[in-house]
C-alpha cells in the first residue's frame, strides 16, 4: 500500500517536472548554446546544422529562427569569420564562406516553406539574409527571382511566397535607380570639384553601377506580369494571384510615372525581432491594401471576350504592355469565361481597384 503511494507520488512529480521542462527547455537550451558559441566550445555551423534538423519538425519555430539569425551574425562578425576552419570550408575566402551560408540559408527557409504553408517566419528570415548577408545584390536579387519562380507556381495560395517575390522586385528598382541618383551626383560633383582622388573613385563607382544600370526593369515587371496572368488563368479563385497583381502593376506605373515605390521590405529584422516590419507604407500605396472582397459583380464587365487586338498588346514592346487598357481587357476576359464565384469577385474587385488608383 505505502509503496503504492510512493509510486504514485514519484510518478506525479515527474509528470511535472517535464511539463516544466517542455516550458522552458527550448528557451533554456537556445541561452545556453549562445554562451558555448560566445565562449569558443560550440562551433557556430554545427548549431546551424542542429537548427536545420529543428526546423523539420517545427519549421514556424519562431525561436529557431531568432537563435539561427544570432548565430549568422556571430559567423559575419569581422573577429570571428576569418577564424573558421572547418572540414567544409578549410582555406576558403571569406567571399566564399559567406557565398555557401546564403545558399545554405536559402535551402533551409525553402524546405521550411515547403513543410508549413504561408510559414511567414520562414519567408522573413531569407528576407533577412539577403539584407545582411547577400548585401541585396543585383546578382542575387535576380538569381531569386529566378529560383523562387517555380516554387510559387506550385503554392499560388501561399501569401508569404508571392510577398517575397514582392520584396525581390521592389528591391531590385530600388537599387538600380537609387545607384544610378548617386552616380549622377558623384558625377556633378567631381565636375564642381575635379580631383584625381575623385576622379578614380568615380571610376570605381560606375564599375560598380554599370550591373544595376544594364538590368532590363520594365521587361522584369512585364515577364512577372505574364507569370500572374498564366497563374490566374491556370489557378481561378486564388486571391494571392490578384493581390500580387496589384502590387506588379503598382510597380510597373512607377517606372513610368515615377510613383512612390510600396514599402514591401523590411526595414529592420535582427536576432529579437521574429516578425516582418511592414507597417510603414507610403500614402499612395493604400491603395495595394484595399480588401479584395466586394459586395456584388459588375455584369457590363463580363460582355466583353479575350480579342485578338488582346494577344498582339501581349506581344507589343513593353511601353504598349504598362497602359491601363491591357489590365482592363485582361479583367473582361477572366469575367467571360471564368465559373468560378470566386475567381468573378477577385476579378471584379481588381477592377474597381484599377478604377481607384487609375482615377487618383
Amino acid at each position: 500500500m505505502i509503496q503504492r503511494k510512493c509510486h504514485a507520488v514519484c510518478y506525479w512529480d515527474l509528470c511535472s517536472v517535464f511539463r516544466l521542462l517542455l516550458l522552458f527547455t527550448q528557451i533554456c537550451f537556445i541561452f545556453c548554446r549562445k554562451e558555448l558559441i560566445l565562449s569558443g566550445t560550440l562551433n557556430p555551423l554545427k548549431d546551424l546544422h542542429l537548427g536545420k534538423l529543428a526546423l523539420t519538425k517545427f519549421p514556424k519555430s519562431p525561436e529557431t529562427w531568432i537563435h539561427r539569425r544570432w548565430v549568422l551574425q556571430q559567423l559575419i562578425q569581422e573577429n570571428s569569420l576569418p577564424s573558421l576552419a572547418t572540414k567544409g570550408n578549410l582555406g576558403a575566402a571569406p567571399v566564399e564562406r559567406i557565398h555557401r551560408l546564403v545558399q545554405e540559408e536559402m535551402n533551409v527557409c525553402s524546405e521550411a516553406a515547403g513543410r508549413y504553408p504561408s510559414n511567414y517566419n520562414a519567408w522573413s528570415h531569407r528576407i533577412w539574409v539577403l539584407q545582411h548577408l547577400a548585401k541585396l545584390t543585383v546578382k542575387v536579387l535576380l538569381d531569386e527571382l529566378s529560383s523562387t519562380k517555380y516554387w510559387v507556381s506550385m503554392h499560388v495560395s501561399d501569401h508569404s511566397g508571392f510577398h517575397y517575390r514582392q520584396f525581390l522586385l521592389n528591391s531590385l528598382i530600388r537599387r538600380t535607380v537609387t545607384d544610378k541618383n548617386i552616380l549622377v551626383q558623384k558625377q556633378v560633383v567631381n565636375e564642381q570639384n575635379p580631383s584625381p582622388q575623385k576622379e578614380e573613385e568615380s571610376a570605381g563607382t560606375e564599375a560598380a553601377c554599370a550591373e544595376e544600370q544594364s538590368v532590363d526593369l520594365p521587361s522584369r515587371l512585364d515577364e512577372e506580369m505574364e507569370l500572374c496572368s498564366e497563374l490566374i488563368d491556370n489557378y481561378p479563385g486564388h486571391e494571392t494571384l490578384w493581390c500580387h497583381r496589384r502590387c506588379v502593376f503598382y510597380l510597373q506605373q512607377h517606372l513610368s510615372n515615377e510613383l512612390p515605390l510600396v514599402n514591401t521590405s523590411v526595414s529592420s529584422v535582427d536576432s529579437s525581432d521574429e516578425s516582418l516590419n511592414n507597417s510603414h507604407h507610403s500614402p499612395a500605396a493604400s491603395h495595394l491594401a484595399q480588401a479584395m472582397d466586394v459586395d456584388g459583380l459588375n455584369e457590363s464587365s463580363s460582355k466583353h471576350g479575350y480579342t485578338q487586338e488582346t494577344k498582339r498588346l501581349k506581344r507589343a514592346p513593353v511601353q504598349d504592355s504598362l497602359g491601363p487598357e491591357m489590365e482592363y481587357q485582361f479583367v473582361d476576359k477572366v469575367l467571360s469565361t471564368c465559373r468560378d464565384v470566386d475567381q468573378a469577385r477577385f476579378a471584379t474587385a481588381y477592377r474597381k481597384w484599377l478604377v481607384t488608383f487609375l482615377g487618383q
